[in-house]
């Protein structure tokens, strides 16, 4: 998040100096105005912390360069020259691009601190730890700012919230619960399990859904390019000596003169549905609509369903204390479980029924109906038992395990299909040729 500084003079006639922090000066400007209508201040100025390049000298010394974040040039030029510093020069940074944070440097951070937290040492003392260690410059940067934030006694929400583009939404929540829970260490070690498992699935989605694709995509490049191009040279050659085409050969030229006049309508019937799709699903009621009827597609729905099943329990383990009904834990659980729709079912419907009717917690998640059947008799043996926590790991455990085969063999399943489309390709062009190879051994 953006730094900005407000000076301002309040209702009573004091000068009011304060910071605080936005996503943008479009949404620093809307904390302000809420500011003036609510407390009746007046705005002398609102800055932005911008980061400069500066060249100074010491008398004697070698020049030296740097960087340093500030909210003006002049306000920078006035500490450097306190510190005892010839200032050569100081300009803004013109492209201020901090870089971005590869998802194994989160979980490096996440799982070397619930590490060290197991073996009791001071979280202030393993973030400075891992500040050293780090080598990306934008993680560096967030651990130095949490370090900060903590020492000044912020709280975690705020901590690490606004590095929520970081850790992503749901890590930023667990880290901020973390600093103010009784047990820090587990809830480092679960947070930590689910990036690791959130890695390795969206990789092995992409293995099983990105090569294939690009595969498809480069045999279908190729066969077009055979017949529009390579084919139609050599069977036209024998149309000049007025040589009958045998029908395979016929058709497929046919079909080559076709593709030729009609590529641009061609091109443009399937560009356009999948740019519409795509803008369509990433539109919250779009997103709602996919995440509905995807996991009911076979094989990779089922697979992507109990995944999300898997992140629920595992999250609804970590926050639940055993007491009352934890609205605020299935709440979080659902938004983690990185589908909209079971996040709206479980929202609207098992939380409103908890509320308002006083359901329990089974019953609710039922009504749902996003809940596979051996997720709803867990949590039923659980409620029933007392073990609703422990029963909760055993489900997400027990998914994680099978969700991990069943990816491996869902790999194994789209290559098997992915080359027998390449053989179907192959066989059909080598027959093909083989046809038009024939004519010359039996001219008219």
């Amino acid at each position: 998040m953006a730094q900005f500084r407000l000076k301002a003079i309040s209702s009573a006639g004091k000068p009011i100096k304060t910071e605080f922090e936005a996503q943008n000066k479009k949404e620093a400007q809307a904390k302000i105005k809420k500011l003036e209508s609510k407390n009746g201040v007046q705005v002398k100025a609102l800055d932005k912390k911008e980061t400069y390049v500066y060249k100074v000298q010491r008398p004697g010394k070698a020049k030296q360069s740097g960087e340093q974040e500030a909210y003006s040039k002049e306000e920078l030029e006035r500490a450097l020259t306190k510190l005892g510093y010839k200032v050569i020069s100081v300009n803004k940074k013109l492209f201020d691009f901090k870089g971005g944070v590869p998802t194994q440097d989160v979980v490096t951070f996440v799982s070397l601190s619930s590490d060290l937290l197991n073996q009791q040492l001071p979280y202030d003392e393993i973030l400075g730890l891992l500040y050293e260690d780090t080598q990306n410059k934008r993680m560096k940067d967030v651990i130095k700012e949490i370090q900060k934030d903590l020492k000044d006694g912020k709280e975690g929400e705020e901590v690490y919230g606004k590095h929520e583009d970081v850790f992503g939404k749901f890590a930023a929540y667990m880290l901020s619960v973390a600093s103010t829970s009784g047990n820090m260490a587990q809830v480092f070690e679960s947070t930590a399990k689910f990036l690791e498992r959130d890695a390795e699935f969206k990789k092995n989605l992409r293995r099983s859904l990105l090569m294939p694709t690009v595969t498809v995509l480069a045999v279908v490049a190729t066969i077009l390019f055979y017949v529009g191009y390579i084919f139609p040279a050599t069977a036209e050659l024998f149309l000049e000596f007025d040589i009958a085409l045998p029908p395979m050969t016929a058709a497929t030229l046919e079909m080559s003169y076709w593709l030729a006049d009609n590529w641009i309508a061609l091109t443009l019937s399937f560009v356009i549905p999948i740019a519409v799709f795509i803008w369509y699903v990433r539109t919250p009621k779009g997103k709602l609509f996919l995440d509905k009827y995807i996991i009911k597609i076979p094989v990779i729905g089922d697979l992507l369903h109990k995944t999300s099943i898997e992140i629920f329990a595992r999250v609804f383990f970590t926050l639940y204390s055993g007491s009352g009904q934890n609205i605020d834990v299935i709440r979080v659980a659902s938004e983690a479980c990185r589908n909209s729709y079971m996040e709206k079912q479980i929202k609207e419907i098992a939380i409103k029924r908890m509320l308002k009717d006083g359901a329990g917690l089974v019953e609710s998640i039922e009504d749902t109906g996003v809940f596979t059947t051996t997720a709803i008799s867990r949590f039923r043996l659980g409620a029933e038992s007392g073990a609703l926590k422990e029963n909760a790991k055993q489900l997400a455990e027990y998914y994680e395990i099978q969700t991990t085969y069943k990816m491996e063999s869902v790999i194994d399943t789209i290559n098997l299909f992915i080359n027998l489309f390449i053989m179907v390709a192959l066989i059909a062009i080598t027959v093909v040729s083989s046809e038009s190879a024939l004519i010359d051994m039996n001219p008219q």
